[in-house]
């Protein structure tokens, strides 16, 4: 097929254009700039482009606006131009193509239990910020579309520009200080990210959910991740309360950071297994190939 791709610069789109291509797609990468992999389609997300995508055969939307910012900040303003308004020129664009929708987990009311999430949760309320607010509406838009969306949990993988670099970030002293105590929490692998937005061609439109194939226990992930970075820091458990009267006061401290590292978030995948999609990645994986290349 003949793919149009947006975010193929970023993390999530660039592993998913290299996919694609090494599976003889052609990829039409969507953007500002040209990308690793696949012929430049000019767009900026930005503005009230409309692309063309007359050459299309299908339609993938990656590119998004994220980051957890302070309310009211010109950020979140961009947030809701780039998750919203440039998915439904997107979608107007698509003419009824197949469509797949890159969501994510952040669109999830927090505020019911998490401990098995289904594609059913509801997602009109609750969010702790403007990145799950504008992915949330934008998640609508495309499920109303026609789309199929895929909701990942915290994508880590080679290039992560996110989720490592604000961990190591937090390690002072020789010591990670976490709200709470220990949590399962699913995560998702950028390498089943990939794969499952590929195969979901052949899957009926709506919602699934798209993580590795098991949940991990928070701790024990994060002592892996620290040592393979050659960080051997103690965990110390901080009560949630306590650690609540951080946020606005320390960088990085938020709700939503608190949230998702103190509450157990689990994410069904029954659905997405029901269509065949088996993720074969995991954080063992990920963690072998990096210090594999440290050797």
């Amino acid at each position: 097929m003949t793919l149009a791709l947006t975010g193929a610069t970023g993390f999530c789109g660039a592993h998913l254009a290299a996919l694609a291509t090494a599976r003889g797609h052609r990829v039409l990468a969507l953007g500002r700039r040209p990308a690793r992999h696949g012929t430049h389609l000019p767009w900026d997300a930005t503005a009230a482009d409309v692309p063309d995508l007359s050459g299309a055969d299908a339609v993938i939307h990656c590119a998004a606006a994220v980051g957890d910012h302070p309310p009211g900040s010109p950020q979140e303003r961009l947030q809701r131009t780039v998750n919203v308004e440039a998915t439904a020129r997107l979608l107007a664009a698509a003419g009824g193509r197949p469509f797949v929708f890159v969501s994510s987990a952040s669109v999830y009311d927090p505020r019911p239990d998490r401990t098995s999430v289904t594609e059913q949760h509801p997602t009109t309320g609750g969010h702790l910020n403007a990145y799950g607010r504008t992915k949330a509406e934008a998640d609508q838009l495309a499920l109303a579309a026609g789309a199929v969306v895929l909701r990942p949990r915290a994508v880590y993988g080679p290039g992560d520009p996110h989720l490592v670099p604000r961990l190591l970030a937090s390690v002072r002293g020789g010591v990670l200080a976490l709200p709470g105590k220990d949590v399962p929490l699913s995560l998702t692998a950028v390498e089943n990210l990939a794969a499952a937005c590929l195969a979901a061609f052949g899957w009926p439109p709506g919602a699934y959910n798209i993580t590795d194939a098991a949940p991990y226990r928070r701790d024990e992930a994060l002592r892996r991740v620290l040592a393979a970075h050659g960080r051997n820091a103690r965990l110390l458990h901080v009560p949630y309360r306590i650690a609540q009267l951080a946020i606005g006061r320390r960088e990085g401290v938020t709700g939503y950071a608190l949230d998702q590292l103190a509450r157990p978030v689990v994410l069904d995948t029954t659905k997405s297994r029901l269509q065949g999609f088996t993720p074969d990645r995991d954080l063992g994986h990920h963690l072998a190939q990096l210090l594999g290349g440290q050797c």
